[in-house]
Parts: C-alpha cells; structure tokens; sequence
C-alpha cells in the first residue's frame, strides 16, 4: 500500500510564536555554510574515514570558542559550549558518505573515489545528505554561541562517524563519550534528517515510531565445486542461494501476521569465478527491517530456519554460516518531548511544519540516548526544490524524485540548509531557554 505523503501546505501543533526573534536576529551570514556545504559535498569520504569532514567541524567549533574533543569512536567529536546553570541538550549530524557514483550534474558535484574498508576503489558520494547535516550544524552552532544571552544550560554538538555502516553511535559511546569527557548527562537528545520526500523549507516531526530496526546478515552456503559440464558430479551453492532468495520473500507474504510491518531484502549474491565452473560456495548478503522487536526475531528466525533447510535439501555438505554483521534498533521518539518541539516548530515553521509518516529506513541516532536512557527527538528535514515537488505532488509523481542512496540524489541548497540551521538551534532553544 502506498503511503500518501502529507502537503507541507498543513501545519500541525500549536500557534505562539516562540524564538522567531532571536534566530533572526542570531542566524549567522549562511554564505560560508552554503560554501562549506559544497565544499563538503564535492569531498565526500567513506564511513570510518571521515578524517577532512571532521577537521573541518572541529575547527569551526574551536574557532567559535566551543571545547572540542575528538577522535571519539575513530573520526567522531563533539564541541561543548558550558552556559551557565541549566539543562543540557545534544545536536546530533552525522558525516559520513555512500559508496556511489554521483549522477547528479551538478557544478559541485563528486568526482571523489576512495578505497574501502575492504581495499576496493570505490566513487563516493554525499547520496544521502550528511553534507546537509553537517553544515546545518556548524551554522545552529555558530547562532546558538551568538544567542547565548537568551538561554542557559550546555550545549553539545556531535559529529558522529559511519552512520552507514550503523556503527558510528555506539563506537562513540564505547569510547567514552559520557565518560571520558566530564560532560554533563544530556538531558534531551535531537537530531535530523533531509528527505527530498519533502519540499525544501519543511520539517516533518511525529511522536513515537518513525523509523525501522534494522539488521543485516551475511551468509555462506556450501556446494561441491565441478565443471559446469558434469553438474550431477557436484553440489551447486548458486542453485541454493536461489532457493533460499525466492524462499525468504514468502516470511513477509506468509509467516507476517496481516497488518504488522516487515522487510526482507536480498541486497547482494556472488560466487563462481566462470561460466564453466560450479563454486563451491556461494555468498548473500540479507537486510531486514521492522517497527518492533517482536517481528524482528520472526524475521531473524524464520529466516535461519529457511537457509538451514534448503541447504539441508539440497545435500550441502557442510551447516551454511549466518553472521549478524550490523543491528540498527528502531527510532522512537518520546512523547512529550516531541509534543513540545512539535509546538515550537509548528509556531515558527507553521505551514511547512507537516506530519511525519513513518519511515522504513533505518537510523543508529537513537544509541546516542537510550545508552544512558535519556529522551531523544528525531525529525525530517524536506530538501527537494518546492516548484519541483509541488508539481510533482500535483501529478502523484512523488515517487519519481530522486531519493537517499539515488546517485542523482541533489537536495536543493536553499531554503533546506537554512531551514536546517534553523530547526536545530530552535530545537535547542526549546528545551536550553
């Protein structure tokens, strides 16, 4: 069933304008995080290399007066700015980039190849907005140190590393982030993400689930290797792989209860080396998502069971090998917290302040908080051009927008990167003034 996404023309929550003032009056000159931004996009770098991305963070942090600590969970860090006695609060960007090969067009656009964790020379690109989120960040910290006669409290802006690989967040609390650093216990966590889902100005905000768990596995099957001429001779992995691929689409169809949510995905198949030669094992990559845990051991169960039992059908001689690489919980905001931030967007955004729908994708934001069990808000930030989306949305071609991990993925520069400052220092400002 296709979810109708929500106009952006409806606003949502309450009416008082609340710290509209102040941002004016604070916001900095967005020229320079405009440029910082493409600069930021023309050098993208992979998950776990985020060495440039990070300095230039750092600096800017520093050179505001902020205290930075870095290297936190490899090229992860995090600016404090102490203002007195209060609450803290946490912004959240995340910096790293996609294996992508950009397709965009635009003047600014990567030309950039790095190697991989694995050593293979790969294009990179900004294809899920991180440029976005990072530059946004600069900008809100930059007006928050300006407006720092209008609240009072902690402030504390995190670059967080290898997002995409659903590492960077809990690789930054492993290392010491609330322990390390003498840092006062945040008091709320918040973050954001652009979505071309929606136009360029909007923010979309929901309470409790927005987005999925997720959970990917790799697996090996085994067969017995031969010439392709004589298959009766041989056990053929690629022929099990098969199987198992066009069986697992059934848990979703035929083992999901009707109504609850659930993904299975086989991303990635490779084995053999010719067309003459049967493998002797054959590899798959499995991605699952869902809302809530319960069906995620359903997946996760079912799923094992099938490989074991086709493997086992087809006379393979060795117990296939199943590795649980990376979990993502879900992302649920709490309640109050984003009633209360719901409000304060609604009265400064006001139309372009729209229902969240929930999302399938999948985000390590939440670890940030539930590792010290505090409350966490997690909005979208819209950054398709608006004449583009409203003429899509007019002819129900919102699908046809390039989204995340699209290589002609091209958030639009303004008004989503204002916007972006925006949300987040009035996100802080709701919860530090």
């Amino acid at each position: 069933m296709r979810v109708e996404i929500p106009n952006s023309s409806s606003g949502i929550g309450g009416t008082k304008e609340i710290y509209r003032d102040t941002i004016d009056q604070f916001r900095p000159d967005l020229a320079f995080y405009e440029d910082t931004y493409r600069d930021l996009h023309s050098h993208p770098e992979l998950s776990l290399q985020e060495k440039r991305t990070s300095s230039i963070a750092a600096n800017h942090l520093r050179d505001i007066g902020y205290t930075v600590y870095e290297h936190i969970g490899g090229y992860g860090l995090i600016g404090i700015l102490n203002n007195g006695q209060g609450p803290t609060a946490l912004l959240r960007a995340d910096m790293d980039a996609l294996p992508v090969l950009e397709n965009t067009g635009l003047e600014y656009a990567s030309k950039k190849t790095m190697k991989d964790r694995f050593g293979k020379v790969v294009p990179v690109m900004h294809a899920c907005g991180h440029d976005v989120h990072v530059s946004s960040l600069m900008g809100a910290a930059k007006l928050l140190y300006n407006a720092r006669s209008k609240w009072r409290g902690t402030l504390i802006c995190l670059f967080q590393p290898a997002e995409e690989l659903a590492a960077g967040a809990q690789a930054m609390v492993d290392d010491g982030l609330y322990t390390k650093f003498g840092i006062p216990k945040p008091d709320v966590v918040l973050g954001q993400h652009v979505f071309c889902l929606y136009k360029a100005g909007a923010v979309a905000i929901r309470p409790g689930p927005i987005m999925t768990a997720g959970a990917v596995l790799k697996i090996r099957v085994f067969g017995k290797g031969g010439h392709g001429s004589k298959p009766s001779l041989c056990i053929d992995p690629i022929v099990i792989a098969s199987h198992i691929v066009v069986r697992l689409q059934t848990i979703v169809s035929r083992e999901l209860e009707p109504g609850r949510f659930g993904v299975v995905t086989c991303g990635k198949i490779q084995a053999g080396t010719a067309s003459n030669i049967i493998p002797d094992y054959a590899d798959l990559e499995l991605n699952i998502r869902s809302y809530d845990m319960e069906v995620q051991r359903q997946l996760l169960g079912a799923m094992e069971r099938i490989i074991r039992a086709e493997c086992d059908a087809s006379g393979s001689p060795q117990a296939p090998l199943i590795e649980k690489v990376a979990h993502v919980p879900a992302t649920e905001n709490s309640l109050k917290h984003t009633e209360t931030l719901t409000k304060s967007f609604s009265s400064y955004f006001e139309g372009n302040a729209v229902a969240l729908e929930p999302l399938t994708v999948s985000e390590d934001f939440s670890i940030l908080a539930t590792a010290i069990n505090v409350p966490y808000v997690f909005w979208a930030l819209g950054g398709c051009e608006p004449v583009k989306w409203d003429e899509a949305k007019k002819h129900g071609k919102i699908d046809e927008i390039p989204m995340n991990h699209n290589a002609k993925f091209a958030p639009v520069i303004e008004p989503t990167l204002r916007t972006g400052v925006d949300a987040l220092a009035l996100a802080a400002l709701t919860f530090l003034g």
